[in-house]
């Protein structure tokens, strides 16, 4: 409602703005246009030339109507950076750029993937299972059977690598319905439309199907529990993943739920201690899920984990890059790895790190990323890089410990985990933790408990302050952006509630994530300027020479595409 006034306000302000002014006012001066970042390489061109376009904050698609207007046609809407790809006269770029409605445009240049030259050398791919150990306790018979790990994404795609053990869950307050997954995207189906879940999905679960076994993941018989949190713009609000890892958490026991992955974050600087989604976390933790979550790819600085991997229950997960060798004597740090201590409350963090360059999974037909970011590999698979995909991996190692010991509690997995731990590329505690994950050696870590006497979030903090700097704007009629008490579901946050109630079936299906609409969204606000696309939501880039490795301030999704 809050929102409702606020666009209404805004609306009559427009309107009064284009009456007449009265005889007696002094018009104000105009102030200028803002003149958007021209890309050098344009000042030479000729002719029509290809660019990309990223809008103004809040101009909507004037930016289109520009490029219209000038003789030009937007030819690609590029939803991941809040902009499109169109064709223009070259000499019309300066009217474009003092349009008011541009925040940038750049010459549409075509990328070149790292070792990916048609003439050059294979890519190194990852060998993530060796690097981990992993390998030694598969041939001694644990493959994650038993286990279900909840992905917090973006969807998983149907394919023949997954067939059998993404589990239906059931719909409605009477459960007599089932569907793929938890849909809380807004978008009609559980398909992966952006790209992002179905390649986690493979590297924590596949087994290989379509490659003989050669590209499985880490734990091939665990099942998969989809929690479906953004659609094909890959846009999702803090509300959503609180809603999600809520589910998971009042549903765990009729779904087996062990692991919950979230390869997701924001560069939110609240405090742990009031944070509404680290309490989230926090609940899942004690209720007996281990929670891995992505320390980011905002590197390489120091005090850039985002949240909630700055919570000091979870597991948070930096990554390195193995060189294709089972040895850690020539692994290297990415710079995109993000590095501690946590910003708001100084934490060591992050706790392990996983192989997270050039690692090979599975690809989301049609999916946003495979059409932006196509792969030289057959389907179904790409290769990708970020500390989405060591997030993952270590996901699937949790499992394989739980398919042989299925009454560890989180505390003893972290512990173990991070007591075996081999020291791994650098000797910066911030950057790598204690080192990389050895599943095979963590049967034989010492006694101990992690996270013993830690504080509890109380969750009674800002919502919105959760957000950090991204907002979503959803897809109701009135194009609201998310923000303040207001959740996805344009309903107003009640923290008392949140807190103060058992998270149970009856009560999921009788809480408000339930009770109204789910929105769709889009990035609002331009956020992804220049190299650095600042304010990215899913960690990701292309895993290429120009995008390797760069920073991608305050990204949710860690992930890279080959």
């Amino acid at each position: 409602m809050v929102r409702r006034t606020s666009v209404l306000a805004a609306t009559l302000t427009a309107f009064l703005a284009v009456l007449p002014a009265a005889t007696t006012a002094t018009a104000a001066p105009a102030r200028p246009l803002a003149r958007a970042s021209v890309d050098s390489a344009l000042g030479s061109a000729r002719g029509t030339v290809a660019v990309v376009v990223v809008r103004r904050p809040g101009t909507g698609y004037a930016a289109e109507r520009a490029v219209r207007r000038l003789g030009g046609t937007p030819t690609k809407s590029l939803g991941l950076i809040n902009g499109f790809a169109a064709t223009i006269r070259a000499d019309r770029i300066r009217a474009l750029a003092t349009s008011g409605a541009v925040a940038s445009i750049s010459l549409d240049r075509r990328l070149t993937v790292q070792g990916g030259a048609a003439k050059g050398p294979a890519p190194v791919e990852s060998v993530y299972a060796k690097a981990t150990r992993a390998d030694w306790v598969q041939h001694a018979g644990y493959r994650g059977a038993g286990v279900t790990v909840a992905l917090v994404d973006t969807g998983i795609a149907d394919l023949p690598d997954l067939a059998g053990r993404v589990m239906p869950v059931s719909t409605g307050l009477l459960g007599l319905q089932t569907a793929p997954c938890v849909n809380l995207s807004g978008e009609a189906d559980c398909g992966d439309s952006y790209g992002h879940g179905t390649f986690l999905a493979g590297l924590i679960a596949g087994n290989g199907a379509a490659s003989n076994g050669k590209y499985a993941g880490v734990a091939p018989a665990a099942r998969l529990v989809s929690i479906k949190v953004a659609g094909r713009d890959g846009a999702a609000d803090v509300s959503n993943v609180i809603a999600a890892i809520q589910w998971a958490v009042s549903f765990r026991e009729k779904y087996g739920i062990k692991v919950l992955n979230l390869s997701l974050g924001t560069d939110s600087t609240q405090s742990y201690t009031v944070d509404p989604l680290n309490y989230a976390v926090e609940r899942a933790w004690d209720a007996g899920i281990a929670v891995v979550v992505s320390a980011s790819n905002r590197g390489p600085a120091h005090g850039t984990i985002s949240k909630p991997g700055d919570d000091p229950l979870v597991l948070t997960v930096g990554a390195v890059d193995d060189r294709g060798t089972a040895s850690l004597s020539d692994d290297q740090l990415p710079n995109f790895s993000s590095r501690g201590p946590t910003a708001a409350d100084g934490l060591a963090k992050p706790d392990v790190v996983a192989p997270g360059g050039h690692l090979v999974s599975l690809s989301a037909p049609g999916s946003a990323l495979a059409q932006q970011f196509p792969t030289t590999m057959a389907a179904p698979y790409r290769r990708g890089s970020g500390t989405s995909m060591a997030t993952a991996v270590v996901s699937g190692t949790i499992a394989l410990m739980l398919s042989a010991q299925p009454t560890l509690a989180p505390d003893r997995v972290k512990f173990a985990l991070s007591a075996s731990a081999r020291d791994v590329a650098s000797d910066d505690r911030m950057a790598v933790g204690n080192g990389m994950v050895d599943v095979a050696g963590a049967f034989f870590a010492p006694a101990g408990l992690a996270n013993q006497g830690v504080p509890r979030s109380n969750g009674l903090g800002s919502l919105d302050a959760s957000r950090g700097s991204v907002r979503v704007q959803t897809d109701d009629p009135l194009h609201t952006v998310v923000g303040g008490m207001l959740t996805a579901q344009l309903l107003l946050w009640n923290p008392v509630a949140y807190t103060s109630t058992e998270w149970t079936g009856a009560n999921w299906y009788a809480s408000g994530f339930a009770g109204a609409n789910w929105y769709g969204a889009n990035w609002y606000g331009a956020n992804w300027y220049g190299a650095n696309w600042y304010g990215a939501n899913w960690y990701g880039t292309v895993d290429g020479a120009n995008w390797y490795g760069a920073n991608w301030y305050g990204a949710n999704w860690y992930g890279a595409w080959e």
